[in-house]
């Protein structure tokens, strides 16, 4: 990858082409697969020689790092802010609830691509970053249910099984939902916190 330029209006412009290349890509690699895919088939679908994607992205793996970042970066800075203001458990859940299935709706082909290679995520010291997000968010989904626990409201007595529930639904809901559907993300996620509240 090339030492992006240095001038601010020469970052700005770069750092936007880097994102729009991220995005185009994380499309890409949801629907042909991120290990079918070649270097060669992204830059014709993006429309970029493949010197000029290297210019953005360095290699196909730093990419996928840089997709990975995309899904869990601005989600877990919302969170926290979200979190941040003192509310009851409950109202907690149900906003965190909203914000994570519109964030998983939004970033569909982000979910599809870190499901598809979450077994290369799993190890690897380079992967260590988007490790670390995902369990920085996965703590704090772990404290909301933990008071809410603490409250009497959970219906399930194991805290882990409905950690892993929540995370099981919501990451799923890029699989099945469709924007022009019946539901809409928030109908989505009220329904997924009433699984969980008594």
């Amino acid at each position: 990858m090339a030492v992006p330029p240095t001038r601010p209006v020469l970052r700005d412009r770069y750092d936007r082409k880097q994102q729009m290349v991220v995005l185009q890509a994380a499309r890409v690699f949801a629907a042909r697969g991120y290990d079918q895919t070649s270097i060669q088939d992204l830059a014709e679908e993006i429309g970029l020689a493949a010197g000029g994607l290297y210019h953005y992205i360095g290699s196909k793996e730093q990419l996928l790092i840089r997709i990975c970042d995309q899904l869990m970066d601005p989600l877990l800075e919302r969170a926290r802010e979200l979190l941040a203001a003192p509310a009851e458990p409950e109202a907690q859940l149900r906003a965190l609830a909203g914000l994570w299935v519109a964030h998983v709706v939004e970033h569909r082909d982000h979910m599809l691509v870190f499901q598809q290679e979450r077994h290369t995520i799993e190890r690897g010291e380079q992967w260590r970053g988007v490790r670390s997000s995902r369990k920085q968010f996965e703590r704090l989904v772990e404290d909301v249910l933990d008071r809410l626990a603490q409250a009497g409201r959970l219906r399930l007595a194991d805290r882990r099984l409905a950690l892993s529930a929540l995370l099981g639904m919501v990451n799923h809901t890029a699989q099945w939902f469709r924007p022009r559907g019946r539901l809409r993300p928030a109908d989505v996620a009220r329904g997924y916190v009433d699984l969980l509240v008594d």
